[in-house]
């Protein structure tokens, strides 16, 4: 089991940790600040640095399987090809530092926040979602038009607005007496435990609640300069929105 420290804090970028195991699918830690790719958000990418200063470059992180191909609570931390001189000194129990790619987490927070964001200004089911460094989109199922101009108005002013982004949680009890809170089709949200995390977007004002597992920011002022870059008719009953940076 890997603790999942960005969950709690999104915005921390390293922390010591001990090799757990090391096994086909990546390096297991006993905790770490990386995310696993999961809910339409990429894998984060990143640095495992050596006691003797040696950084071994991590492509992704995923979650971990079983041998039957489900879910584990291990998170495995992949090598970028081509070091396998420094994997060699790696063993369970050593102990190192784990740093996240911060600038490729940080346009990762402000866009998938930004989803958020776009649930409130339409207000229909998502059936399809990706988030990645360079952009984000959502696949709402809908058949009206969309308006891209009038969605980047409408991002632009959320942010300006400077809403509070806040974690918390319900129960899987609470969770399934209030269904509409979940805005996926696609995407089922994170259970297991007894507990769903929520993302909470404002205080007085409600603008948005919604199960999520994925990293936010801490404020929609902290998103900055987002747009809609298009606006696609994927099907006859999708339209997909593609965000971009200003």
């Amino acid at each position: 089991m890997t603790q999942d420290l960005f969950r709690q804090d999104a915005y921390l970028r390293q922390t010591t940790a001990t090799v757990a195991a090391l096994t086909p699918q990546g390096i297991v830690l006993d905790r770490t600040v990386f995310y696993p790719l999961g809910g339409g958000q990429a894998g984060d990418t990143g640095w495992l640095q050596l006691a003797d200063g040696q950084r071994l470059a991590i492509a992704d992180t995923r979650k971990g399987k079983d041998d039957e191909g489900r879910p584990t609570a291990a998170i495995c931390h992949v090598p970028a090809p081509g070091q396998e001189a420094l994997l060699a000194h790696l063993s369970p129990g050593m102990a190192l530092l784990a740093e996240v790619d911060w600038e490729r987490r940080h346009r990762l927070m402000r866009f998938h926040t930004t989803t958020h964001l776009l649930c409130h200004l339409v207000p229909q089911l998502v059936n399809g979602c990706s988030i990645t460094p360079d952009y984000a989109r959502l696949d709402f199922n809908m058949t009206d038009p969309l308006d891209k101009d009038a969605l980047t108005v409408g991002i632009a002013h959320l942010v300006a607005a400077a809403h509070p982004v806040v974690v918390g949680e319900i129960t899987d009890a609470e969770l399934d007496a209030n269904p509409a809170l979940v805005k996926s089709m696609s995407v089922s949200p994170p259970r297991g435990s007894g507990v769903v995390r929520t993302i909470r977007i404002g205080t007085d004002t409600l603008v948005d609640l919604q199960p999520c597992g994925g990293t936010h920011v801490a404020n929609t002022a902290d998103i900055g300069a987002v747009v809609v870059t298009k606006i696609e008719k994927k099907s006859a009953t999708t339209r997909r929105v593609v965000l971009g940076f200003a």
